[in-house]
């Protein structure tokens, strides 16, 4: 499946070639154009749990199949500015933090797993989608994404915040940036360690850091508005 990224790494664009009977499924409202030989259907994809699931992973419920009755193209964007990435599963099993899935090959098992406190991604929830099967996957992110290989180091430290996915072979926990003190002075709050081998996708902003960042700075209402 021919496909292209273009505006990285702040706007990415997603331009995937679809040929005739190909097809791409995608989340709800990341569809951008797409030619006249390309067709939309909007369904709750594995069925009504797995979508329930995938809505507690923090995904929409809804995801849209686009399929090629001729040869076209079609555009994806994340809601956020920043980065595109592709990667080529072949039988492979991938977690995806939340928000991070924008596009996959409609042959694709997209499921939500729970792991316990230990998937307690500050913010996120007790989930994680989990994302197995052969074809293009198209993960999307905040600010730029970086991928870092686990196999020549013992453990690498992540904010919670900066992780887009990992493969299934990398071990981890979660835990606070050093004690509560350090928690509530450092400006740093969990922290996911790897450990294991594969690979760990992260990305260099992060939605929360954006949110604590702004919220103090937007106009507050006057004590004497009712």
């Amino acid at each position: 499946m021919e496909h292209e990224v273009s505006a990285r790494p702040s706007f990415a664009l997603l331009t995937v070639s679809l040929e005739e009977g190909e097809s791409l499924r995608a989340e709800s409202g990341a569809m951008v154009s797409h030619d006249t030989g390309i067709e939309m259907e909007t369904n709750a994809t594995g069925g009504f749990l797995k979508s329930i699931r995938r809505a507690f992973g923090g995904e929409s419920f809804f995801q849209n199949t686009f399929r090629a009755t001729a040869p076209g193209d079609v555009q994806f964007a994340p809601p956020l500015p920043g980065d595109i990435s592709h990667v080529e599963l072949e039988g492979d099993t991938l977690y995806v933090q939340s928000g991070s899935y924008l596009a996959g090959d409609a042959g694709l098992d997209v499921d939500t797993e729970f792991g316990g406190t230990r998937t307690f991604f500050g913010g996120e929830g007790l989930f994680l989608l989990k994302v197995t099967g052969t074809g293009p996957l198209f993960l999307s992110s905040y600010g730029a994404i970086e991928e870092i290989s686990l196999n020549d180091r013992e453990s690498f430290v992540v904010d919670t915040g900066h992780v887009v996915a990992f493969e299934d072979t990398a071990e981890f926990t979660v835990r606070r940036v050093g004690g509560l003190r350090s928690t509530l002075t450092s400006g740093e709050g969990l922290v996911c360690e790897f450990g294991g081998s594969g690979t760990v996708w992260v990305q260099s902003r992060s939605p929360d850091a954006f949110l604590s960042w702004l919220i103090p700075k937007l106009p507050q209402p006057s004590p004497n508005t009712q």
